[in-house]
C-alpha cells in the first residue's frame, strides 16, 4: 500500500511539472542554458518547442504512475 502512495505521489508532482514546463517553458532557460552566452539573450523556438514536447511528456508518464498508483491502491484494497 505504501508504493501506491508514492507512485501516485510521484505521479501527480511529475504531472504539476509538466504543466509548468508546458505553459513557461523558458523558466528555467537562464539557469540551463543561458549563462553560457554572453549578454543578453533569449531562448530559442526549436529550445520553447522541446521544452513544451518534454512537457507533453511529463503530463503522459505522470498520468501512468498515478494510474498505476491507483490501480496497486485498488488492488490492495479488494484483498
Amino acid at each position: 500500500m505504501f508504493i501506491a502512495i508514492v507512485l501516485m505521489l510521484a505521479g501527480i508532482a511529475i504531472i504539476a511539472y509538466g504543466f509548468f514546463v508546458r505553459n513557461k517553458p523558458s523558466f528555467g532557460w537562464r539557469f540551463n542554458e543561458g549563462w553560457k552566452i554572453k549578454g543578453d539573450s533569449e531562448p530559442s523556438e526549436s529550445y520553447l518547442e522541446s521544452m513544451k514536447f518534454s512537457g507533453f511528456v511529463a503530463v503522459i508518464l505522470g498520468t501512468f504512475l498515478l494510474l498505476g498508483g491507483l490501480l496497486s491502491l485498488w488492488t490492495a484494497l479488494a484483498s
